[in-house]
């Protein structure tokens, strides 16, 4: 799942205005706020004696529980290359979050990351 140096395809301008939009709308229009650790993948999921897993590593911040899972679904471009729309499914289900609102989260952070990692194909697969 590493940069292979290659250059990126470019994002359609209006799938990148519509990603950017949804990146400023979706924090505003959450129904509840949590502390998120923002940097959760599996190299910061530890076993643990007093609870099954830990986590750590975070990157603290308030904001939409659903936003959480993403920075995981970014760890693993190879699975969300073959079929975005199951790691999302899979990912809201773990997690508890709503699952159309992950899918919108997922091209927001997508249309974001493809300004400078090569993941406009993941972009573009997820476009509402």
């Amino acid at each position: 799942d590493q940069y292979d140096g290659k250059p990126s395809p470019q994002l359609d301008p209006g799938l990148a205005r519509a990603g950017l939009d949804l990146f400023r709308e979706l924090p505003a229009s959450a129904t509840e706020h949590r502390l998120l650790l923002t940097d959760l993948h599996a190299g910061n999921i530890l076993g643990a004696a007093r609870e099954p897993w830990l986590a750590i590593d975070p990157k603290p911040y308030v904001g939409d529980p659903t936003y959480d899972p993403l920075q995981h679904m970014y760890n693993c471009l190879d699975r969300m290359r073959a079929d975005p729309r199951a790691l999302i499914a899979r990912m809201a289900g773990l997690s508890g979050v709503d699952e159309k609102r992950l899918a919108l989260w997922a091209f927001a952070r997508f249309v974001v990351e493809s300004s400078w990692s090569p993941v406009a194909d993941i972009a573009t697969a997820l476009a509402p």
